[in-house]
């Protein structure tokens, strides 16, 4: 069986996705690229008796990179020893946007890298109005050209002969002879130059190594140094000649298209500009966007309450009887009060995490999510951020993690470390689970501001709460940050489409299963430890502390003196000592010393709370009767008749998960991108302080 190593490039938002989705299927991982923060997106596929690698490279404008990712692919492609190097490329333009992305073709083709062009989006072309001539587009550029649509395969058996003609016949069908662009004596110089410290035969990747020498890997030390000394020689102006060849670039292409596309403004193209008048409104634009995302909030609540119920009642059934089924033991008690609370406290929060990432696919399949990025891009300025910024703090409604790691985009420094910084403070998809608790406990079910669900306007609040503290601590940064450096927004604005279901299901289900198996296992690890903290104890403190409560006099009934039995051998636990001795410090928030035992536990991931908590609450308990937001409702505190989580305290735990930095792995890639401690350091003291601040000053506020 043969094989080959296939890579996709192109523009953002010109698809490379959909067909990656269509060639490999769930047949896909994602790593990093060796050595860097970089994604790596990988798939395989099988192709008569070869197997083939698919590998997704970050979208860029050109090979004249401003960004890591930008970078990354300049070096792939000029290095054949790079272990990333592919042996043919697929390059997806947006044939509705074909002038700007040829440019990244022609510098890839003049490299001499086998390569097949993609036209996607034939559908919404041909849909405008608009004629293609494929045979002058294929004549120009010299490699094989192929109109597609991705969204329903249309052109999918095209493009796999063209990789079969390829592992049959071998590279030279896909290569072009010569050049598209013609060099200048200065370039000439330069790349004869370059060539001679990067040995390639290859005139186009000599000239860009002249160009990019500094940050190539590949190249020696020396070597760079020699290039640095005899570069000025040459006459080379390295941002002069950019745009020289960029400018030419596209005079050639311009010369060319006419004879490729017949085109005129069509109803579709004038319905999407009289869209874009309204959806990027300067006033009209926020406000559509902030009401989309209510529309999202209510949905998670209104939409979830019922499969929310059923996970519910299906493991309190399964605790039951598995509790029924096998012997009393401390293994039965591990399975129950460990693993399956654990278990349910993950699983109940996934219908609310399919519901958040279903809509958010849906505004980034139709285009809405760059018009986001374009409309808030000078309010972003402001403070300290730009449109680039916007992507990564809208990434992090689902994780930090990523959009931290997105970052990297964003080419001035002191805009990247305020990004970074900020980033955790937008309410995360771990943050549901801990609201949707403590706003079931704090907030009627069945409470109705007219038409909207009163517990999804608290919902949005906090998320709201989140974005208001973001924009000031970036405010307060940019004012003691100082740089002179500044970045620019280049954005293209793709077309409006229906979205491609499967892309919506394969991104819902990938969010999905990374909730479920990464939080999940932390969550259940947890669990498990906490179940035998909380029910063992040192010497027999335990025994000691049930022999005391069932030797007092009090007039109580069996339900009662049950529920004074359990809570008096939690805190005689280990799990109860450790509770207790951080119990001083946030006894001022409200908190006591079980919300003590979550806030240690949490500190791995926020989620963590929740499968904390179900387990505190089914040591000795009910579990399988009733569920933990149940459990935790009934709660007293000591000595009262007063619930623990009433307004103050559930309020006051909400204000502290929506500031508090109460994530291990957050921490570590803030370490990993900027490069130090300081950093990390300085993010969690700030959120925490704010934490603790603000949760102080809810509860006394609300007490």
């Amino acid at each position: 069986m043969t094989s080959a190593k296939v890579a996709l490039a192109g523009n953002p938002n010109a698809g490379k996705s959909s067909i990656f989705n269509l060639l490999t299927g769930l047949r896909q991982k994602t790593a990093n690229f060796p050595g860097v923060t970089v994604e790596k997106k990988t798939g395989t596929f099988k192709l008569g008796t070869s197997q083939v690698q698919l590998v997704d490279l970050p979208g860029t404008y050109s090979l004249f990179p401003n960004s890591k990712d930008e970078k990354l692919v300049c070096q792939v492609l000029c290095n054949p020893q790079n272990e990333s190097f592919p042996d043919l490329v697929i390059y997806v333009a947006d044939i509705n946007q074909l002038e700007r992305h040829l440019l990244l073709a022609s510098q890839i083709i003049d490299l001499n890298v086998p390569t097949i062009v993609v036209l996607n989006m034939i559908d919404v072309f041909i849909e405008n109005g608009h004629k293609l001539e494929q045979k002058p587009l294929a004549d120009f550029l010299g490699v094989p050209v192929i109109a597609m649509n991705a969204r329903n395969g249309e052109g999918l058996e095209l493009l796999k002969q063209q990789l079969q003609h390829f592992l049959d016949e071998g590279a030279a069908p896909f290569t072009r002879a010569s050049k598209i662009y013609t060099f200048t004596e200065t370039e000439e110089k330069a790349a004869a130059l370059a060539n001679q410290v990067f040995s390639t035969d290859q005139p186009y990747r000599a000239k860009l190594t002249a160009h990019h020498f500094q940050w190539f890997e590949f190249l020696p030390d020396d070597l760079k140094l020699k290039m640095a000394a005899m570069l000025p020689s040459t006459g080379f102006e390295d941002i002069r000649i950019q745009i020289l060849e960029t400018m030419r670039r596209f005079a050639i292409i311009q010369e060319v298209l006419p004879a490729v596309i017949e085109t005129h403004t069509s109803r579709e193209q004038k319905l999407s500009i009289s869209l874009d008048n309204v959806l990027t409104h300067k006033i009209g634009g926020p406000v559509i966007f902030f009401g989309l995302m209510f529309i999202i909030f209510q949905s998670i609540f209104a939409l979830a309450e019922y499969p929310m119920t059923w996970i519910e009642d299906g493991f309190s059934y399964l605790g039951a009887h598995t509790r029924n089924f096998l012997p009393a033991s401390w293994f039965t008690d591990l399975l129950v009060d460990g693993l399956l609370a654990g278990l349910s406290g993950v699983l109940v929060f996934a219908p609310q995490i399919v519901i958040l990432f279903f809509f958010l696919a849906l505004l980034e399949e139709s285009g809405y999510m760059s018009r986001v990025v374009y409309m808030f891009d000078h309010i972003m300025q402001k403070f300290g951020l730009n449109g680039r910024s916007m992507v990564s703090l809208i990434s992090s409604g689902a994780c930090a993690i990523p959009a931290i790691m997105s970052t990297r985009t964003i080419g001035s420094w002191k805009e990247r470390i305020i990004t970074i910084m900020v980033a955790p403070l937008i309410p995360c998809s771990a943050r549901i689970p801990v609201y949707t608790v403590l706003i079931a406990l704090m907030v009627p079910a069945g409470l109705h501001y007219g038409p909207f669900n009163a517990q999804g306007l608290v919902f949005m609040a906090l998320y709201l709460l989140g974005i208001v503290a973001s924009l000031a601590v970036a405010f307060v940064l940019k004012l003691i940050l100082k740089s002179d450096e500044r970045s620019y927004l280049m954005l293209e604005l793709p077309a409006y489409k229906k979205p491609i279901w499967s892309n919506v299901g394969l991104e819902v289900w990938d969010k999905l299963l990374a909730f479920v198996t990464n939080a999940g296992k932390v969550i259940v690890i947890i669990s498990l430890g906490l179940w035998f903290l909380a029910s063992y104890g040192p010497g027999n403190a335990i025994e000691a502390a049930a022999s005391k409560v069932n030797e007092t006099s009090l007039q109580l009934t069996p339900e009662q003196h049950q529920a004074v039995l359990q809570s008096a051998q939690l805190e005689a636990s280990y799990a109860g000592i450790i509770g207790k001795w951080i119990e001083p410090a946030i006894a001022p928030l409200g908190f006591d010393w079980k919300i003590g035992i979550s806030l240690i536990t949490s500190f791995a991931a926020r989620e963590v709370f929740v499968g904390t908590m179900a387990t505190i609450y089914s040591i000795g308990g009910d579990a399988e009767e009733s569920s933990v937001r149940e459990r935790m409702a009934a709660e007293l505190k000591p000595g009262t008749s007063q619930p623990m989580y009433d307004t103050a305290t559930s309020m006051s735990l909400l204000i502290f998960y929506a500031f508090a930095l109460q994530c291990m792995s957050t921490l570590a890639v803030t370490k990993k991108e900027t490069n130090s401690w300081k950093w990390p350091a300085i993010q969690f003291v700030l959120m925490t302080g704010m934490a603790y601040l603000g949760s102080w000053l809810t509860y006394h506020l609300l007490s």
